[in-house]
């Protein structure tokens, strides 16, 4: 499962981020439906939207919306690491879609989520171009 950050990193043009996409197998590239949302917030115009779309169509196999068990782990995850991690609402969404679904957690924002307890983070470092 891909963090926003990554994916912002692609937008950007970054190829460390197009080559770590691209190492995942397509059927093991999730997005949470929350990135999808930052996604198309950042986005000025149609066209943007038009854009970031089809690429999350072309290059991710699902698209996993948040559920009453993903709501209660992110529920717990903000509880126990809000205060001391800076965990913000849409962060613990995203780490508990993937602690749920048993992903790996694709994040050049290692902070949030590194006490996240079976939360499997493959770190990725954002080389500025």
């Amino acid at each position: 499962m891909f963090d926003t950050d990554v994916l912002i990193w692609y937008f950007r043009g970054n190829p460390g981020a197009r080559d770590f996409i691209a190492g995942v197998p397509f059927k093991d590239r999730l997005v949470s439906a929350l990135c999808v949302m930052e996604l198309i917030q950042g986005c000025r115009d149609k066209k943007e939207i038009k854009t970031v779309k089809a690429f999350i169509r072309m290059n991710f196999s699902a698209i996993l919306p948040p559920d009453e068990r993903i709501s209660e782990k992110a529920i717990l995850l903000l509880e126990k690491h809000s205060p001391s991690d800076g965990l913000r609402t849409v962060d613990a969404l995203i780490a508990a879609s993937a602690v749920v679904n048993h992903a790996s957690l694709a994040t050049a924002n290692y902070k949030h989520f590194r006490n996240i307890q079976g939360l499997s983070i493959l770190k990725f470092e954002a080389a500025e171009m």
